[in-house]
């Protein structure tokens, strides 16, 4: 029997990448993610062979993640809004090497500063590239510890499997939590081999470029294309959680924590006679389109909650074609949407 152990949301995230085979990490602290930091401090500073490195700055802590996935080592990051942000150019030069890793980001409120309180107004920064040039992560958004847990070891295997960085997009009251898991056997033959890419097997053959720089526009337009073409492979990797879907009233679209509370809404609504659906991305990139594209034909309303201004919001209107109407509710700046308000809203939509 597999032991269930109490933990809060930021260690467990550290000790499900200890379980991948992550043996770098390199961060710098800021609320609310601080205990991961902190973890894998704990944790890694007593392994042989591994590495953990307060960095000085963000910008220095994912530079040390682009050399020790260069030199073929599992590695992870994790920050919070403004550090993410800190982070963006060297995420971007990850991509176009084609260098995997896992980027965690317990998001807060924001822009600017912000507060230290959970909010979701990361989703744009996260899904589009959120620094310069075509690329894109791929991102997993969990809404329960367990689920911190299997995405951040998934995240590991997708990152390996494309050589393209991966990110846990959570939020401050996931990272704070703390609710009971388990942690499976990871079967270290699972991960890829990397001979074929990583720096110190590059002997005797041509040396790979780990820093791409072209100055020919046809040659450097072959290169976003070859990663181009990953992005598309990626669509097969689509997850979500589909809740109460057989003729639904109203169907939802909602991640991580605030999923959490329309299904707490859904019970509510099932005493009050309405069948509320649930469409529940678990991969923000690749965005579940077509479910929720099949959706659209089956309702005349689709809500949208998140916390933050609607993000998400402009990916469920392209999924929907116009086949319904689609509205939004939110709330910003750390306010944690409650299931009072998600049911008051459905109702003022279905009278």
């Amino acid at each position: 029997m597999v032991e269930r152990l109490l933990m809060k949301g930021n260690e467990a995230i550290g000790e499900a990448a200890i379980h991948a085979g992550c043996r770098y990490y390199f961060g710098y602290p800021i609320t609310p993610q601080s205990e991961l930091t902190a973890y894998m401090a704990k944790r890694l500073l007593k392994m042989e062979g591994a590495a953990f490195i307060q960095a000085e700055s963000e910008i220095a802590a994912i530079n040390m993640v682009y050399g020790a996935s260069a030199a073929g080592g599992r590695v992870m990051t994790s920050s919070s809004g403004p550090g993410i942000s800190l982070k963006q150019e060297g995420i971007s030069y990850l991509a176009c090497a084609e260098l995997p890793c896992v980027i965690v980001n317990i998001m807060r409120g924001g822009p600017g500063l912000g507060s230290i309180q959970p909010a979701q107004g990361d989703y744009f920064q996260a899904t589009k590239g959120g620094g310069h040039g075509d690329y894109h992560l791929i991102v997993l958004a969990p809404s329960s510890v367990q689920e911190l847990v299997d995405l951040t070891i998934k995240a590991f295997h997708l990152a390996d499997k494309y050589r393209n960085p991966a990110m846990i997009l959570g939020d401050g009251l996931l990272g704070q939590m703390m609710e009971p898991v388990q942690f499976k056997e990871f079967d270290k033959k699972s991960i890829p081999s990397k001979e074929d890419w990583v720096l110190g097997s590059c002997r005797g053959r041509e040396p790979r470029k780990i820093v791409p720089f072209n100055l020919d526009p046809d040659e450097l337009e072959r290169l976003v294309n070859k990663i181009g073409q990953k992005y598309q492979e990626m669509k097969k990797e689509v997850e979500y959680e589909a809740i109460n879907m057989d003729n639904p009233d109203i169907v939802i679209i909602a991640y991580g924590t605030v999923a959490r509370v329309v299904k707490t809404t859904i019970q509510k609504a099932k005493k009050e006679g309405i069948n509320m659906g649930l469409i529940r991305p678990i991969t923000l990139y690749p965005f579940p389109y077509e479910v929720i594209r099949e959706a659209a034909k089956q309702v005349e309303q689709i809500l949208v909650v998140e916390m933050s201004l609607g993000q998400m919001l402009e990916d469920v209107k392209l999924a929907v074609e116009g086949q319904t109407r689609v509205s939004f509710y939110g709330r910003t700046g750390g306010v944690v949407i409650s299931p009072v308000e998600v049911w008051e809203h459905v109702k003022r939509l279905l009278n």
